[in-house]
């Protein structure tokens, strides 16, 4: 078989399927496969496939066509343009979220030295690339699960940043001190009623500690809000990422503990997808 005819024909199992990017998975889970880059594929297309390559291809296949998302199956994401491993305790890192890492960069400058705090950390996409992107920050990296926490960890090691990444395992805030000039976090933030209508890939195969908002989607919120008041420094920044309706509902929150210069961004559909404020 060769690497054309093979890209082809997991693209069209794909296609017959229903999936909703079956060119950009195909493309993906193929070239991890042969072990080759994505776009080497057009290139090298009359060259031969083993036939152990094939056969891993073909398992990669069927566990898509089973549900299961391409990170999971390969055990890693791309977020803001590096690879980020993942396990079975950490959200995959989306596209929406590099919303929030762009809105932190317009407001911190490279040569800003700071101390960052990311709360509910996963797979530290977001701690991780803040130290990548702020080389004079450091950043205290919070998390519930020590599993989830050795996967940033590693992470953090895999990028070059680990001597600035310091993990905690711990609920929210409660193990920090004051003196913090950024919090960030990307909260669960799913209302518990709803969590059951999510797509089936998602209920299968992501942490339901990383989407349970509670009743209203707002607890962690809440949470963040009245810990960032007193570990924030004067001026202190805080951004979130948000579900696209709960912008007034956390707007209301941070007003009530002393926040100013509240912003919101949206994402590129359009959609609300991240408050930021500062501690007046």
């Amino acid at each position: 078989m060769l690497i054309g005819e093979l890209y082809r024909q997991v693209r069209g199992r794909f296609r017959n399927a229903g999936l909703s990017t079956p060119e950009l998975d195909a493309r993906v889970l193929v070239s991890a496969a042969l072990k080759i880059p994505a776009g080497d594929l057009i290139l090298r297309e009359t060259d031969s496939v083993s036939d152990e390559k094939a056969s891993l291809a073909a398992i990669y296949a069927e566990q898509r066509l089973k549900g299961m998302p391409v990170g999971r199956i390969l055990g890693e994401r791309e977020f803001y343009g590096r690879r980020f491993l993942l396990n079975d305790a950490t959200l995959e890192p989306r596209p929406d979220t590099e919303v929030l890492i762009d809105a932190i960069l317009q407001r911190v400058g490279p040569d800003q030295p700071g101390i960052m705090c990311d709360i509910g950390t996963g797979t530290g996409a977001i701690a991780v690339t803040l130290l990548a992107e702020l080389p004079q920050s450091r950043m205290i990296a919070v998390d519930l699960s020590e599993h989830a926490l050795h996967c940033a960890v590693q992470n953090a090691r895999l990028q070059g940043v680990e001597e600035r990444f310091h993990p905690v395992c711990a609920d929210y805030c409660s193990a920090l001190r004051p003196g913090l000039d950024w919090i960030v976090s990307n909260p669960p933030y799913i209302r518990s009623s709803v969590l059951g209508g999510l797509a089936r890939e998602v209920i299968l195969h992501d942490p339901v500690l990383a989407l349970d908002g509670g009743e209203t989607g707002l607890a962690a919120y809440v949470q963040i809000a009245t810990e960032a008041e007193i570990l924030l420094k004067p001026g202190g920044g805080i951004a979130l990422e948000i579900g696209y309706d709960q912008a007034a509902d956390v707007d209301k929150q941070l007003r009530h503990h002393g926040f100013g210069a509240i912003e919101i961004i949206k994402d590129l559909a359009g959609n609300d997808r991240v408050v930021t404020a500062r501690k007046i």
